[in-house]
């Protein structure tokens, strides 16, 4: 019976070590700062990550897409979805100007429901 409890706990354990990394997909350095939690319903927003390459994922799919790529799908969905959420994570090391290109590209899209990402 303690063999089982103890294998129980390593797994436990396991599980709790690398479902945050399983989650965040893509990975980024966030800058710190001081923000409000933003409260989110059941449907998740949608994620664009910049990495400090300067490559742009959608969702954290593997892909990188171009600028025009982005505002394509972007622009889709929002004509399927007025209420398109998308926070936007960029690595700390990365260039202002990339962050504030995808900043345009959303505003372009005319998605007013976004949040820049950081950690605490």
């Amino acid at each position: 019976m303690t063999s089982l409890i103890d294998l129980t706990f390593l797994l436990l354990v396991t599980f709790i070590v690398t479902l945050p990394a399983l989650e965040q997909g893509i990975s980024v350095k966030l800058p710190k700062a001081k923000a409000d939690k933003i409260e989110t319903e059941q449907k998740k927003p949608n994620r664009v990550t910049v990495d400090k390459e300067g490559n742009i994922y959608l969702n954290n799919d593997k892909t990188p897409v171009t600028i025009e790529e982005l505002k394509s799908t972007l622009t889709s969905m929002k004509a399927s979805d007025e209420d398109v959420k998308v926070l936007v994570r960029g690595d700390e090391a990365l260039d202002y100007g990339k962050v504030m290109q995808v900043i345009k590209v959303l505003h372009d899209c005319k998605i007013t429901q976004m949040a820049l990402v950081t950690v605490d």
